[in-house]
């Protein structure tokens, strides 16, 4: 709004100019809208920025841990290996064992029966074979009162209880028995214990020959 002046310089009248501002008001309402959206913006990506950082930091732990677990699995698949070659070294060397023991068993010319500490049949022998006609298959794990072989046990069994009983030194009797075959025959059986590495009585030893 502006006078109007005449040529004297009289006020003749006022001039009043009209601006339409509506435009630039919507353009200042859409700025501060705008504003206020990349605040919130930057907000929410601080806060993102943030939890990333924390999870930065959980994925490092873990990544420690894993690694703490990786050196001791890594350790513990070499304390396996070494097991494992000692047991298979082990395992070669109880097979040794085993086979001498078993060429041991062939060559003596007794019947041999190995019991455990309940009486049941470990070992059995070639010559028991032979006394017996039953095969090591047939009788291995099965109590030896149980078995049929025409064996008189009343002399018998007093004396292996004897020897698991803890009885020292060979004990010997002579037994009647009727033999595979079927005759009548006198046997010399002889008990000893069986004893482990700790000298820990495992069963009886029992050596047969006809007499």
């Amino acid at each position: 709004m502006s006078p109007l002046l005449a040529r004297d310089g009289a006020v003749v009248g006022t001039g009043i100019t009209f601006v339409d501002v509506s435009r630039y008001r919507r353009l200042q309402e859409s700025l501060e809208d705008s504003r206020s959206r990349l605040e919130t913006a930057f907000e929410e990506l601080q806060s993102t920025a943030e939890e990333l950082e924390t999870t930065n930091e959980e994925l490092h732990s873990t990544n420690e841990e894993l690694e703490t677990m990786n050196e001791e699995l890594h350790s513990t698949n070499e304390e396996l290996e070494t097991i494992n070659d000692e047991l298979r070294q082990r395992t070669l060397d109880l097979d040794e064992v085993n086979a001498f023991l078993e060429s041991i068993l062939v060559s003596l010319h007794a019947g041999v029966v190995v019991l455990d500490d309940e009486l049941r049949v470990r070992a059995w022998n070639d010559q028991a074979v032979d006394l017996w006609g039953l095969r090591p298959e047939e009788v291995q794990g099965q109590h030896f009162v149980s078995l049929d072989i025409g064996l008189e046990l009343d002399g018998l069994l007093p004396m292996v209880r004897e020897t698991l009983a803890g009885e020292q030194g060979e004990r010997v009797t002579t037994v009647e028995a009727t033999n595979r075959r079927g005759p009548r025959i006198d046997l010399r059986v002889s008990c000893s214990q069986l004893l482990s590495p700790t000298d820990e009585i495992r069963g009886v030893i029992v050596l047969m020959e006809p007499v």
